[in-house]
């Protein structure tokens, strides 16, 4: 159960948000405190930014054996309206409230000690019900129970092994099972948690010094902010050892610039899903140091790799036809082990041996390290070729006048779908299709390139391209 976790860190600082601090004592006293109020609910729905409230809600509807449900605080009022709506007599947290929340739960605390125990057989209950980000489809909620997350922390965490000056920057929103993960995992290690609740480059910089950060986690349109905030010089953060970046594909310029400005920090390539519980697979700083000094092409390529497995996970890569591949060959990309919940509102949706299918295209090299080539239905097949976007984005990304890049395919009469481009930055575009076709072929050269200021993305960082192509549509129409 994840509570254990807060009772892990004892009285050291836990969490640090908008100049307060709780240690992990006095979290679990809150929780207990706000689990008093939350017992007489069905669920707990948090749809805020972070605050100290987030993690008193999480642990509190644990102790009271209820699903806590946090939900994007960015959607308008009419698709909240429609999650809460999913959850009838659930508590829900209102942003607004948050101070008064904490305040009361504070006092009820200073009340009786005797604490409420959570329901029995809690490792198979419920603990976390996550809204997926809806990148093709409206938005379900997966089911992550205490055992899915126990998996992930007892598998690849040291219980304990924070030194006391270490501290986690949080940025990524709460919604997100990585803003969860996070809250777990540096309780569990004994790690501080610094919350940021809304990112800005600048601030995010300040932060890591003023807090004496040592660890962070990004996604790639944070970090591509923070290395042009940096604009090239030294990021000036001596205490970070360790930088972790997911949530979506990071474009390898963004990716090698960064390595320039923190040289001594350790970055990490964590990638997993909603549905497995966090992540499933790290490239850790010592892989990363050795695709980069790599004369062999083979491992250079391993930065553009999403790493291993981490212990008690299993991949495996399939064909369309539901047959295993060797390594080195493309298919479906499929995950097995303990913290893979797979489950969407009581339904599960893992195969009889336990496989969950990621709905992610990828490889396995012969060494075991994933190189994820994008979703499964992003993938363009243009006169009966299957073509990758994500191939055809790293050489558009890889020109001098192209900062983002999406390629997505359009209804076509002849080819059946035809290749467009959409791009931020500049350039000519007769120029720029004969960049891509000298380094893949004719085939996989976009047939138009558009320019836009920026592209539609959910919060992570995750490409919305089914926005983006009826945003096409529209302008055409």
């Amino acid at each position: 159960m994840i509570l254990e976790m807060a009772a892990s860190a004892g009285d050291r600082t836990a969490v640090t948000s908008g100049g307060r601090s709780l240690t992990a004592s006095r979290l679990l006293r809150l929780a207990h405190a706000a689990a008093r109020r939350f017992r007489r609910h069905p669920a707990v729905l948090y749809p805020a930014e972070s605050h100290l409230a987030y993690p008193v809600a999480l642990f509190g509807a644990a102790v009271a054996g209820v699903p806590f449900v946090p939900l994007n605080y960015r959607l308008g009022e009419r698709q909240l309206g429609e999650l809460r709506s999913r959850h009838p007599g659930a508590l829900v947290l209102q942003p607004a409230a948050l101070d008064s929340f904490l305040d009361e739960t504070e006092a009820a605390s200073e009340g009786p000690t005797d604490r409420a125990e959570a329901p029995g057989n809690d490792r198979d209950s419920v603990a976390v019900l996550l809204y997926t980000s809806g990148t093709t489809a409206a938005p379900k909620s997966a089911v992550l129970r205490h055992r899915h997350l126990l998996a992930y922390v007892l598998n690849t965490l040291e219980f304990g092994s924070a030194a006391p000056e270490e501290a986690a920057l949080v940025a990524v929103p709460p919604y997100h099972v990585a803003g969860l993960a996070n809250l777990l995992t540096n309780l569990y290690t004994g790690r501080r948690v610094v919350y940021m609740p809304a990112f800005d480059a600048r601030e995010w910089l300040e932060t890591v010094r003023r807090e004496r950060v040592t660890h962070a986690l990004v996604v790639p349109t944070m970090l591509a902010r923070i290395v042009a905030e940096v604009a090239g010089g030294d990021a000036g953060t001596p205490t970070l050892r360790n930088l972790a970046y997911g949530g979506a594909r990071t474009p390898m310029p963004v990716l090698e610039q960064a390595l320039r400005i923190f040289p001594e920090t350790g970055f990490v390539n964590a990638y997993g899903l909603t549905e497995t519980a966090s992540s499933v697979a790290v490239l850790g700083p010592d892989d990363h140091r050795a695709a980069l000094a790599a004369t062999d092409a083979r491992i250079r390529a391993r930065l553009g790799s999403v790493g291993r497995a981490l212990p008690g996970v299993e991949f495996q890569i399939r064909s369309d036809d539901g047959e295993p591949l060797e390594a080195g060959r493309s298919g479906s990309v499929f995950v097995r082990g303990e913290q893979i919940s797979g489950e969407y509102g009581g339904k599960s949706a893992l195969d009889a041996d336990g496989w969950f299918a990621t709905r992610d295209r990828g490889r396995l090299d012969d060494e075991g390290y994933l190189f994820i080539e994008g979703r499964a239905d992003d993938t363009i097949i243009r006169g009966g070729e299957n073509i990758a976007p994500a191939e055809i984005e790293d050489v558009l990304l890889a020109h001098s006048g192209i900062t983002e890049a999406a390629v997505i395919g359009v209804p076509d009469a002849e080819w059946g779908q035809r290749l467009v481009a959409v791009v931020v930055g500049e350039g000519d575009p007769v120029e720029i299709k004969r960049w891509v076709r000298e380094r893949l072929r004719s085939s996989k050269t976009p047939d138009e390139i558009v320019f836009r200021a920026e592209l539609p993305k959910t919060d992570t960082g995750k490409l919305l391209r089914r926005v983006l192509l009826g945003e096409l549509d529209d302008a055409r129409a």
